[in-house]
């Protein structure tokens, strides 16, 4: 799989093709590419010459030098893929397996705590920023990629294109989320921030959309400038806009279809995190006639 300034491999002209034929992103061709260049490393010569033995010894390699589960499944995943498609030889992975990975619980935040972070925001196209992050749910990344059209004010629905999966989608627009976003719009036109047409988070140079390392550490500077200790991240807005929805009462696979999950069973987790709705829960001890003691 090496190449040379000049010229590329034909072993791996032939996996950037089967990647480019199967429309996977720029970023996942990059990583896959990568994983195999690491088992050439490994080797010592070609990935292509590799035993399912070695396969295996190589996946050892990777566990005893301390590299974390899903990194391990990751580069797994790039090497099925060479394996499986480029080289169209299966067999030789049948000794390598994925790595279970214990999943954790999502730390949410309180209503009260997402009032405070978003308050604490640096400033008005921050504040408009994270709060779409929390009040519809998206990725960074999906908030970073909007643009001013994608705000659809009479039907309220966000349109995000090419979402998670290359998968376009409708997300909720609150009569609150607008007026914040309206209150960013004029603001961001009469400081010429907003180009028409352009980027609903533009970045220094308007021309290009606010980068989702800005937007990171835009959240991460609002939570210093806040009381709260939780651990959390700027994912942890979304994790906390589905697990509010649920304890309001909104029906899981609504919760599924504005987050954009392919599963339910994604979605469900949220379940175990809704305080609200456990404490609305009655136990079957609260059924029971017990007599009281002294």
């Amino acid at each position: 799989m090496g190449n040379s300034s000049n010229s590329i491999s034909p072993l791996r002209q032939r996996m950037l093709d089967d990647m480019m034929m199967r429309r996977l992103s720029d970023k996942t061709q990059t990583s896959y590419i990568r994983h195999v260049r690491e088992l050439n490393e490994y080797l010592g010569r070609s990935p292509h010459t590799a035993t399912s033995e070695e396969l295996r010894q190589y996946q050892l390699h990777l566990v005893k030098t301390g590299v974390a589960t899903g990194s391990i499944n990751a580069k797994l995943t790039g090497l099925r893929f060479f394996f499986e498609v480029t080289l169209d030889d299966a067999s030789r992975l049948k000794r390598i397996k994925r790595v279970n990975q214990p999943r954790k619980l999502p730390e949410i935040l309180s209503i009260e705590q997402v009032t405070q972070l978003i308050d604490a925001a640096g400033s008005l196209k921050y504040k408009a920023a994270l709060s779409i992050s929390y009040g519809a749910g998206l990725r960074r990344k999906e908030v970073v990629n909007l643009k001013i059209s994608d705000i659809d004010s009479e039907r309220m629905i966000i349109r995000v294109e090419q979402g998670k999966g290359a998968k376009d989608r409708h997300a909720m627009l609150s009569r609150s989320l607008l007026e914040i976003l309206r209150e960013w719009y004029r603001f961001g036109r009469s400081h010429n921030r907003l180009m028409p047409g352009g980027w609903l988070f533009p970045g220094q140079n308007p021309i290009n959309p606010l980068s989702a390392r800005q937007l990171n550490r835009a959240f991460h500077s609002a939570v210093v400038d806040t009381d709260i200790k939780k651990k959390v991240t700027l994912h942890s807005l979304r994790h906390s806009f589905a697990t509010h929805l649920l304890e309001s009462g909104v029906d899981i696979r609504v919760i599924q279809v504005l987050l954009g999950h392919k599963k339910l069973t994604t979605t469900a987790r949220y379940s175990h995190v809704a305080s609200e709705t456990l404490r609305k829960i009655k136990g079957p001890l609260e059924y029971l006639n017990l007599e009281q003691y002294e």
